[in-house]
């Protein structure tokens, strides 16, 4: 049978659920740690959410205007647990016919106009704090993914089915596991390894690459994640940031050139 993207994050949850996987950084230094235990409870209560909350099934549409965020990662993983196809937004026009949108603030109100069934905004607040405002018809993705049940028992998918959806074509769960352990393999990641992601503000999730193969390669691997907010003129912060959590290799998108100055980085491309 083969592997789905769910099946693969269940595996890595059940071998390693302690060791930190997802250490995010943003512009002005936050810090938030999340296990692979702790950042499935955030998929379970989100997979809840969309099941219960929703009624989403398997096929349907989730848009996600989001940044690359730690929340993104759990939406994209949710989905992917309840059969739902994951369709990242670039820009502040959201597509229409997804049956779920859930937005930053800034784009809320599109998220609003695109049609959707159920709209969710998120704060991506480093504390988790709620949206200052809530526009009527939206609902407050942490007020209400905290309702929902810990753990979630991920569907028997068909891995053959569309799981993510990208400018010009779409992913089945097969092939985003597939591009996962190619893109693992040609960095050559191991469990040893820590992955620094540095992005400028409002990166979109196409950072992650095709298939959102750095997610899928981090997953395959067991390889943690530091996601870091950043740009030129910020290297100072950027290479402290890494260098305290122990990063080994680097994915700079921003430009910053950290990999030239951290000492012991690896520069990935």
């Amino acid at each position: 049978m083969s592997e789905t993207p769910a099946r693969l994050w269940r595996d890595l949850v059940a071998a390693s659920p302690a060791q930190p996987f997802v250490t995010s950084y943003d512009a002005s230094g936050n810090r938030v740690e999340l296990s692979p235990a702790t950042l499935d409870n955030w998929v379970s209560k989100t997979a809840n959410m969309l099941v219960d909350g929703f009624g989403t099934q398997p096929g349907d549409r989730v848009a996600i205007a989001l940044p690359l965020h730690w929340q993104s990662l759990v939406w994209l993983l949710s989905c992917w647990s309840v059969g739902a196809v994951a369709v990242p937004v670039e820009g502040e026009a959201l597509p229409g016919g997804a049956q779920t949108a859930v937005a930053d603030a800034a784009r809320l109100e599109a998220a609003l106009d695109s049609g959707a069934e159920e709209v969710v905004g998120t704060s991506l607040h480093p504390l988790g704090l709620p949206l200052k405002e809530v526009p009527p018809l939206a609902l407050d993705y942490t007020t209400e993914v905290r309702a929902h049940g810990d753990h979630f028992a991920p569907y028997a998918l068909d891995a053959e089915a569309a799981a993510l959806e990208g400018p010009g074509r779409s992913w089945t769960g097969t092939e985003l596991v597939a591009a996962g352990r190619e893109r693992a393999k040609a960095w050559g990641l191991t469990g040893r390894e820590r992955v620094g992601v540095v992005a400028a503000p409002g990166t979109p999730l196409s950072v992650l690459g095709g298939g959102a193969a750095l997610l899928m390669a981090a997953v395959a691997a067991a390889s943690p994640l530091v996601l870091a907010e950043g740009g030129p003129g910020e290297v100072s912060d950027l290479g402290k940031w890494l260098e305290m959590e122990r990063a080994t290799a680097v994915l700079d998108t921003s430009g910053s050139g950290v990999a030239a100055v951290a000492e012991g980085l690896r520069e990935l491309a």
